[in-house]
């Protein structure tokens, strides 16, 4: 089947949605789709590449001004789009968001009578602090950010979105069409509790005697990092640990600053960007995966940090409670609770037995989120509706 894949963010961007719209890609590649993906270039023009069996069409782009990692392809795209569309010619269009690549690519397959399904990875907490915006005006711009994604969605001949947390918070936002949650899977075999992650322990310098927390992901302000640095001050108090923040973001700087005010700098390990050919092996420097994002609509990080074989202490919000069933592979605490936090990891760092139990049961909960899985369920539903 040939399929095009149009998505706002792409490997390798650093976030949820263009790690999964990666492995879709490829994956469905080595199973003899034939795939194309649409998504913003890394330069100001527009370009065409192939990587991995997947061709890459990709559309001019700039910078996002408030956050220079990540890039966006500017207005007057439309007839780009519309010529790719139309040059390949596909089966169906899957896109990955409402934005502008995603918005244009389902009006060119409308006009061309192409069926396109969608699936959601959004949630406006995600993207507008970066704004900086004062309360009332941020609640204004979540009710519009929500009315413009029920508008494009609205379109669709399939939704799906990686949980049912997910699927429900679709519903409250006006979506008045059915929902599929599907996982958006890890690669089982890639993440695994077998990996040796001890050259990255003498990389970073991380002590060999002591306990480690492992965090994984953007060091963005939603992810309430600052919340784990102050339950590892109360750690701390207890028992000698070391936390490792693996990744990079617009944040790193004032967490740097708190680890100093808070006295536990050398307790603390900043990584910064992990290369992808690391990216399975940190989980396994740790004991303890810990996570306080409170926008997550599935969280890839824990998921691997799950398939390598880690218990997990979550924040008790969004879609985490789906992954992490509290006192079976780790602990929920209350959002902004550091001290539970800290209580949490406690009770599990100090209890081998238990540590043991909830690794075992980490590996049973993710078997049901292997990528294989995701992927045949995306293959049904295309031939179904290509069908129909």
């Amino acid at each position: 089947m040939k399929i095009l894949i149009a998505t706002d963010t792409y490997y390798p961007d650093v976030n949820g949605a263009a790690y999964f719209t990666y492995r879709l890609a490829t994956t469905l590649a080595k199973r003899g789709h034939n795939v194309f993906v649409m998504c913003p270039s890394r330069l100001s023009k527009n370009t065409v590449l192939n990587g991995k069996g997947v061709t890459i069409y990709g559309i001019r782009s700039i910078p996002f001004p408030l956050y220079r990692n990540f890039r966006i392809s500017p207005l007057f795209i439309s007839r780009t789009i519309r010529r790719a569309v139309k040059q390949v010619s596909p089966d169906i269009v899957h896109i990955q968001n409402h934005f502008l690549i995603g918005k244009e690519a389902l009006s060119a397959a409308k006009r061309l009578g192409i069926p396109v399904i969608g699936t959601n990875h959004f949630m406006p907490e995600n993207l507008l602090h970066y704004l900086h915006l004062p309360g009332i005006a941020e609640r204004w711009a979540q009710k519009l950010a929500w009315r413009e994604f029920v508008r494009v969605f609205g379109q669709l001949d399939f939704v799906t979105t990686p949980t049912k947390t997910a699927a429900a918070l679709l519903k409250e936002a006006g979506l008045n069409k059915d929902v599929v949650p599907i996982s958006c899977g890890i690669d089982l075999e890639r993440f695994s509790p077998t990996n040796d992650g001890s050259y990255l322990k003498r990389s970073f310098a991380i002590p060999i005697n002591k306990p480690v927390l492992l965090y994984v992901g953007r060091l963005e302000k939603e992810k309430r990092i600052d919340l784990i640095l102050r339950a590892l001050s109360d750690i701390l108090r207890v028992t000698n640990v070391h936390l490792v923040l693996a990744g990079t973001g617009t944040e790193k700087r004032k967490l740097e600053v708190l680890t100093d005010r808070l006295g536990i700098q050398k307790a603390v390990t900043f990584t910064g960007f992990v290369p992808d050919k690391d990216l399975q092996n940190i989980y396994r420097i740790a004991d303890l995966f810990v996570t306080a994002g409170i926008a997550e609509l599935q969280s890839i990080v824990t998921m691997e940090a799950m398939a390598s074989g880690l218990p997990v202490v979550a924040v008790n919000a969004m879609a985490l409670p789906e992954l992490v069933h509290d006192g079976e592979n780790g602990y929920l605490f209350s959002d902004g609770d550091s001290q539970m936090l800290a209580e949490k990891a406690i009770a599990i760092l100090s209890n081998q037995t238990m540590r043991a139990e909830m690794s075992k049961r980490s590996l049973e909960i993710i078997k049901d989120h292997d990528i294989n899985k995701t992927i045949e369920k995306y293959a049904s539903i295309y031939d179904e509706i290509v069908n129909r």
